[in-house]
């Protein structure tokens, strides 16, 4: 899932739809097939390449938090509310770092820029409707303006299903409050349409958050495009089999793509290295509400780490979550494997976010240090190849530091999926990937 304000500083790339195709399948079913362009969460943002990455794992803090809370809720932990406490993380630290899609709600369509993000489900706007605020890009939805816009019903399907943090019905609204990490979002469900494509329009039916934030802030976006295999997200709504994204490094601010449906084929595009299949598979709760894959093993260079098996449970991908990371017993060897291979003093970051990190040699920046690759080992024989950037940064001068954190289960966030591309075949359970030059497909 994706978090608000928390969440935020996640990638705030803004998905500017272009090329988009509707058509109509020999059974009579629509299907969405669309080419999206991914705006890079820091084009135009005066921040230097070390104040980005160190808002990145920031964000990763508030996202650790989030994901806790839910999978307590899932296990039947979390109590009546089904959340936990989460630390007291500024909420205004997490958005931006995420990607975002520009799309048109309501009719005639309103322009809203919507964040992004394969860990969580809801489709939300900032709403006139319930007290929300304009953004600096976008004007606030105001659903009187749209003859298109329908409440959703407490009976409503996705109001008695939904997984919100709290939901209540007043005069048959279906009112809730859904949480990221150390935001929230307020609103009530509604019905309205969706208009996607910059030059060929594409509308269609979502149930949808008509809401506002109660703590927080994602900066340029007005909103979120819930993309997890969760009940109330626009990949379950739609049906849609399979869709893939690209996204590009922080260090670039270039764009990056996203394809739905039959545009969603690694085959299609260039490539850096080969496309590599895996499973994607249950949660272990039972409750599909991430997209889990078969990682088996961790490697640095050529040499594979001694982890638990147990350590790979239930990992997952997530757009919406920064810099990724491993349990403690993975992440331990991991360090420790470092040490070894890069040969480097160890030393204490500047930065709070980070704690393992290494002295770079007088004038010489991270990229002319050597580094070997850090390989993800999956079921079936997949290996995701990751270069020194995507799991290595320099918050500040002079140093070095490991990105991925520590979390009770494995995450390949963002940072190990810049300049990769990525599939999730929903329809089929497989999950591909391949090396790419993201700004150039």
């Amino acid at each position: 899932m994706a978090a608000p304000s928390a969440l935020i500083l996640l990638l705030v790339p803004v998905l500017l739809l272009v090329p988009v195709l509707a058509s109509m399948a020999a059974t009579g079913t629509a299907s969405f097939d669309l080419r999206a362009e991914l705006n890079h969460p820091y084009a135009g943002s005066p921040l230097s390449r070390y104040e980005m990455v160190r808002e990145a794992t920031s964000a990763s803090k508030a996202r650790r938090a989030w994901t806790a809370a839910r999978l307590a809720k899932a296990c039947g932990r979390g109590g009546s509310g089904g959340t936990t406490s989460a630390p007291d993380v500024p909420v205004t630290r997490v958005g931006r770092s995420l990607y975002t899609v520009t799309v048109g709600v309501g009719t005639p369509p309103q322009r809203h820029t919507l964040v992004h993000d394969t860990g969580s489900d809801l489709v939300w706007v900032f709403c006139k409707l319930v007290g929300g605020a304009a953004t600096p890009t976008d004007p606030l939805y105001d659903p009187d303006k749209s003859s298109s816009f329908a409440a959703v019903p407490c009976d409503g399907k996705l109001c008695r299903e939904g997984g919100f943090e709290s939901k209540n019905c007043s005069r048959n609204r279906c009112l809730y409050t859904y949480a990221y990490g150390g935001g929230r979002t307020y609103g009530e469900l509604a019905s309205e349409v969706f208009t996607f494509g910059a030059h060929h329009k594409v509308p269609t039916t979502l149930n949808f958050g008509c809401g506002r934030f109660l703590k927080g802030d994602i900066f340029n976006a007005s909103g979120f495009l819930g993309l997890s295999p969760d009940k109330l997200s626009f990949v379950t709504q739609l049906k849609i089999p399979r869709f893939s994204y690209c996204l590009t490094p922080y260090t670039d601010r270039k764009s990056g793509h996203m394809f739905f449906g039959a545009m969603a084929d690694l085959s299609r595009y260039r490539t850096t290295g080969p496309i590599q299949t895996t499973s994607l598979i249950n949660n272990r709760v039972g409750i599909n509400i991430y997209y889990i894959v078969p990682l088996i093993g961790v490697s640095i260079g050529a040499k594979k780490l001694d982890i638990p098996a147990s350590s790979f449970d239930a990992t997952f991908v997530d757009s919406g979550y920064t810099t990724g990371a491993l349990t403690a017993p993975a992440l331990d060897a991991l360090k420790e494997a470092l040490v070894d291979a890069l040969k480097l003093p160890r030393r204490s970051s500047s930065d709070p976010d980070y704690d393992f990190c290494f002295q770079l040699p007088r004038g010489v920046p991270m990229e002319a240090v050597p580094a070997p690759p850090l390989v993800y080992h999956f079921e079936g024989g997949a290996a995701m190849v990751l270069p020194r950037e995507s799991y290595l940064a320099e918050p500040s001068p002079g140093e070095m530091c490991l990105v991925i954190g520590v979390d009770s289960q494995p995450v390949i966030g963002n940072f190990q999926q810049q300049n990769m591309h990525v599939l999730f075949d929903v329809q089929n359970q497989k999950f591909s990937f391949a090396p790419t030059q993201c700004d150039q497909i």
